[in-house]
């Protein structure tokens, strides 16, 4: 990589993934915090405190908002693209989160929990127009160079997680104190993102394909790739640009009605929903509160917290070197299995550890055992094999429904666990554990491996 491009696709990713992955995990070590601000207000408000049901229920709202607006982000990423170009689309976003980070700054000191909440909303706004949404600034043509592009992103989400968990030590964010300035520190990185991103050329696949600049697409190539040949590249683009003009997309519609890809479509609806009913988002959403029952002293829980994070980015670093090796059915399928194990193994811990005290530190290892599953298979391979799955005309419709269930379960899952974990206690996790499995079972009966394989090759083995 030459250092324009390089730099790019970190800035890129620093302000998108890694700020996702970041606003996965602010929420957890704040949590009593955040509740005991909520309940102080409702009591001055309204003389009386809040009752622990409403109570759950107003911040599982602050947790999950995160998803619908990354669900809204996401449908409008591609009308953003299209008129403003990638670097104009991930400066609007960068606006967005500070205003953001204003919101949930200023929202003790106006003593408005709503600010938070819609804060929240505001970044998941941003998360879903930018997350995988316009961070690639040159063509890939082959899965090979997808899979790579799709390593970038997972490893910066890790990133994002680890940090969060860092700073929300009680050495330095973790106090009561500083829980504002906490969910505020997103405004870092899109602050530098707007400073940076004007120093590099727009995207040159955006500028021939979309605004036919012939000269400027050049122009950005040779500034991108740091050498004076790069006509295969512009002959590349407008080869898919030729080949797009003279093709119709399908719409979500057409797409649900086609029969002949019946099967895919239905495959990428179950790994994008089993992705994230898998449990992972209950992970990181509510680690601590995840620890704090499996009996972790509370003195030691931001610790153990942070180490499932590092563990989380060394996972994610295999799964990036790994997936072009091994092949996408048997991450995803290992995955799916060790998360579905390790889901059960927490029930299990959970129902014997009165009478076994070390039981604690199985449930640590089980918690260790689903993010490191996660991270290695079912994070990255469905987004890669929606691309594989789909021709061209095809994909956008494709990812639209991916995305739209994804921040759908996303949403789902963050809302629902402190409810489903108040009602069924220890057996809550075998609802992941059953998803887990079943989705496991089903990528091995349905779904072939699509490493190196042509779109016709894959269609003619579901046909």
């Amino acid at each position: 990589l030459t250092f324009p491009l390089l730099s790019v696709t970190l800035l890129v990713s620093f302000g998108s993934s890694m700020l996702y992955g970041y606003n996965l995990a602010v929420v957890n070590s704040p949590a009593e915090h955040i509740k005991a601000f909520y309940n102080a207000t409702w009591s001055q408000r309204f003389g009386h405190g809040l009752a622990p049901g409403p109570l759950t229920l107003l911040y599982a709202l602050t947790v999950s908002i995160f998803a619908l607006g990354g669900l809204g982000g996401s449908l409008l990423v591609g009308l953003l693209v299209e008129r403003y170009g990638r670097n104009g689309a991930l400066s609007r976003s960068a606006l967005l989160v500070l205003l953001a980070g204003g919101f949930m700054g200023f929202s003790r000191e106006l003593g408005s929990p709503e600010m938070v909440i819609i804060g929240r909303s505001i970044t998941g706004l941003h998360s879903g127009g930018c997350f995988l949404g316009c961070a690639q600034p040159l063509p890939h043509g082959t899965a090979r160079a997808t899979s790579k592009a799709m390593g970038s992103p997972l490893i910066f989400i890790c990133l994002g997680v680890f940090s969060a968990q860092v700073l929300g030590l009680p050495e330095l964010l973790g106090k009561d104190r500083f829980w504002p300035l906490f969910l505020s520190m997103v405004v870092v990185p899109a602050s530098l993102q707007l400073l940076l991103l004007h120093c590099f050329p727009e995207s040159p696949r955006y500028l021939l394909i979309e605004r036919n600049d012939v000269c400027g697409a050049t122009k950005a190539l040779h500034r991108f790739l740091g050498t004076p040949e790069v006509q295969d590249v512009i002959e590349e683009m407008k080869e898919e640009q030729r080949s797009l003009s003279s093709m119709e997309m399908v719409s979500v519609w057409q797409l649900l009605r086609e029969r002949s890809v019946r099967w895919q479509t239905l495959s990428v609806v179950v790994l994008n929903a089993g992705m994230q009913l898998s449990g992972i988002d209950a992970i990181w959403f509510y680690t601590n509160t995840i620890f704090e029952n499996a009996g972790i002293p509370v003195s030691q829980i931001p610790y153990t917290t942070m180490g499932t994070g590092a563990i989380e980015v060394v996972a994610g670093l295999i799964g990036c070197f790994t997936i072009e090796r091994v092949g996408r059915r048997p991450l995803i399928i290992t995955g799916f299995c060790a998360m579905g194990v390790c889901s059960a193994g927490i029930t299990i811990s959970l129902l014997l550890q009165a009478a076994l005290p070390w039981m604690r530190y199985v449930s640590v290892a089980c918690v260790v055992g689903i993010i490191a599953g996660f991270c290695m298979g079912p994070a990255g391979v469905p987004f890669l094999m929606t691309a594989e799955l789909f021709m061209q005309s095809h994909r956008p419709a494709a990812y639209i429904v991916g995305g739209s269930l994804n921040w759908l379960c996303n949403f789902t899952v963050g809302f629902i666990f402190p409810f489903l974990q108040m009602s069924a206690g220890a057996f809550c996790y075998l609802v992941f554990c059953g998803v887990c499995l079943l989705v496991a079972l089903y990528v091995y009966l349905i779904i072939p491996e699509t490493k190196n394989k042509t779109f016709m090759e894959i269609s003619h083995i579901f046909a």
